[in-house]
């Protein structure tokens, strides 16, 4: 689907423009053209975009390669990958996966292309058909819009990971659990995903905060500047939850070899109380005795008795003991 939106003052806001007018509206400097490329195949995107005059190797970045979060200076126009991580949770568990968007950038045009429909790019398409004040300052203050709404859209993430490891904390004291274990590794992994995002895409954001691109008004700057620090605050708090995950894995393993020692003490305990019982029972059950041996009186009822109290009663006692020794 291409979509696009076109914006010039003292004139309504046009929409669905046909791509064939791309080339002449570009040329007008007092409007701003806006399109975007969402799932477009090869075929009907390659034209369109060779008729902005994109160097090849750029059209190539963006129809066929996965890159990690860049940013090239073409000169007239840069090109500009970022990284979206779309999750979702299921069974208090997250699953995310990684989408790119690709960007050119001139003086008054943005041409974005992706796969998938994107949240960011949704809102801030919604956002400039309701309000002109989101596209009559530039291009380059477009772009902000949409990196903005991109970099906000993992707060709900970082908060509801947050959450969630402050309910496994809970539930790790409680009752340890293979499950919980489950959950841990997932938001390792959400985490980790996370990280490789932020990392570079905070490089890309600082080249436009401050290096000298002739398609980026030095006032805008500020902007990107203010994004830039959203993603260093965004990448403290992964570390942040990052370590309590962690911390959260280690209070797991020790929570379960403590259970699992005190299983062992247990059942220790209750083999000690029954182990003087199964010798007596395994001195009298040998069959070493014969009736020669004058030893009759072993098969007594006194004997029966005496041997029947002490077997209820040594584990009664050996209790006693251990409970005086504080072993229990």
């Amino acid at each position: 689907m291409i979509r696009s939106l076109y914006y010039k003052p003292g004139h309504p806001v046009r929409t669905d423009i046909p791509p064939l007018e791309f080339p002449r509206l570009i040329r007008d400097r007092k409007g701003m053209l806006w399109v975007d490329f969402i799932g477009e195949p090869e075929e009907s995107a390659g034209p369109i975009l060779r008729n902005f005059n994109f160097h090849p190797l750029a059209i190539d970045d963006a129809l066929r390669e996965t890159h990690t979060p860049k940013v090239d200076d073409w000169g007239d126009y840069l090109y500009i990958v970022l990284s979206i991580m779309n999750y979702r949770q299921e069974d208090g568990r997250f699953d995310a996966e990684i989408d790119e968007l690709d960007v050119f950038l001139g003086q008054n045009y943005v041409i974005t292309f992706h796969d998938q429909l994107l949240t960011a790019v949704e809102d801030t398409w919604v956002a400039c058909q309701r309000d002109i004040r989101h596209v009559q300052d530039g291009a380059d203050h477009l772009l902000y819009r949409i990196v903005d709404s991109l970099v906000m859209s993992y707060m709900p993430l970082i908060e509801d990971i947050d959450a969630q490891v402050d309910q496994i904390e809970d539930r790790v004291f409680d009752k340890p659990h293979p499950e919980i274990l489950e959950q841990i590794f997932a938001l390792k992994r959400i985490l980790l995903t996370m990280r490789r995002i932020l990392l570079p895409q905070r490089e890309v954001l600082n080249k436009l905060a401050r290096d000298d691109y002739r398609v980026i008004d030095p006032r805008d700057r500020v902007f990107f500047r203010d994004i830039y620090d959203h993603l260093v605050r965004l990448h403290d708090l992964n570390e942040s939850l990052r370590d309590l995950v962690s911390g959260a894995l280690d209070t797991y393993l020790s929570a379960t070899n403590n259970r699992m020692n005190e299983i062992m003490k247990v059942l220790t305990i209750i083999t000690t109380f029954f182990m003087p019982i199964t010798f007596i029972t395994g001195f009298f059950g040998m069959n070493f005795f014969e009736p020669v041996a004058h030893l009759v009186g072993w098969t007594s009822r006194q004997v029966f008795i005496a041997t029947l109290a002490v077997m209820v009663g040594l584990p009664f006692f050996m209790y006693l003991w251990m409970r005086g020794r504080t072993w229990i």
